[in-house]
């Protein structure tokens, strides 16, 4: 008992870049304002689409859905690694590692299979538009959100209780800016063999095979788009369809090299930098993107303000 007690350390140090100091500064800049704008950003998402009763399609649903993903997912992991850039000992609780491990496992997850079902809900209202609203009913797209959600909770359960059943034999400082699952079976003192093999084979699963279908959804979708004969037509729907897909190429792209390429040495700081921009960069530009990018989100900002100077007035 004593030796398992030994093997769980009640906290543990998160490296980060600690053996460049004079990164932090720099680092701490970016994360805040990455943060804020990331907060304000999703939020309005939300707002507006609840508010404005144009936004209440299942394609604004679901973007919903991933404006609130992306807002918890950075509020588990940012304010700790602000909180430690600032700090000289660099540390979190082995009870905060294992919600933050936990938390951003599963929004990570059901981001994964979110984004599949947003290029369906695409597919099905370009390629068979008399036919998508008898589709992507309300009831449906619910389904399709709770599939998302249970599913990445699910896996974050099962490798979150396999990471941490890990003996790790008095291990502690995690080379990494925050708790994730490659960063703590590199601190195992026993072979992590069959742990990796399970996570590369649920990376496929969450990763690959979602952007599979991504990708042939997109083919259906350009082969539709081409076949449309107003210009005004095609451009709206590459407009909606170019939102989605520049989302799902940086969010899909970095979490594939995290999670897919074998181990290496030489390859660690580029983990952490990969890591933090799917972890921060991406769900701060997500909201900018869906509403530069989006005439009908712009339009509901717009109404948005003009009834709160009307209220005001």
């Amino acid at each position: 008992m004593n030796r398992i007690n030994e093997s769980v350390p009640q906290e543990f140090i998160l490296l980060g870049f600690s053996d460049r100091p004079w990164l932090e500064l720099p680092l701490f800049v970016v994360f805040l304002i990455s943060y804020i704008l990331t907060i304000l950003g999703n939020l309005a998402i939300i707002v507006v689409s609840r508010l404005d009763s144009k936004l209440h399609t299942p394609m604004y649903f679901f973007l919903t859905n991933l404006s609130l993903l992306d807002l918890c997912y950075t509020t588990s992991t940012v304010p700790q690694m602000l909180v430690n850039i600032c700090s000289i000992r660099k540390v979190i609780s082995y009870g905060g590692c294992v919600a933050q491990l936990f938390i951003s496992l599963a929004l990570g997850s059901t981001e994964c299979l979110l984004l599949a079902v947003m290029s369906f809900d695409r597919f099905v209202a370009i390629c068979w538009p008399l036919r998508y609203s008898v589709i992507m009913h309300q009831r449906l797209c619910l389904q399709l959100a709770a599939i998302s959600w249970v599913s990445g909770f699910s896996n974050s359960v099962l490798q979150s209780t396999l990471t941490l059943q890990m003996p790790l034999c008095g291990h502690k400082e995690v080379d990494h800016f925050l708790c994730e699952v490659p960063a703590l079976l590199k601190l195992s003192c026993v072979d992590t063999t069959a742990n990796e093999a399970e996570l590369f084979f649920i990376s496929v699963l969450f990763l690959l095979i979602p952007v599979t279908l991504i990708l042939i959804s997109y083919a259906c979708i350009v082969q539709a788009v081409l076949r449309i004969k107003s210009v005004e037509g095609r451009r709206k729907a590459f407009g909606i369809c170019g939102s989605h897909l520049i989302v799902v190429s940086l969010f899909y792209g970095t979490a594939i090299y995290m999670y897919l390429q074998p181990p290496s040495p030489a390859s660690k700081d580029q983990g952490k930098m990969v890591s933090l921009f799917y972890g921060i960069i991406t769900p701060m530009l997500n909201p900018l993107i869906y509403t530069l990018r989006n005439k009908d989100v712009k339009g509901a900002f717009k109404r948005l303000i003009a009834r709160i100077f009307l209220i005001k007035k």
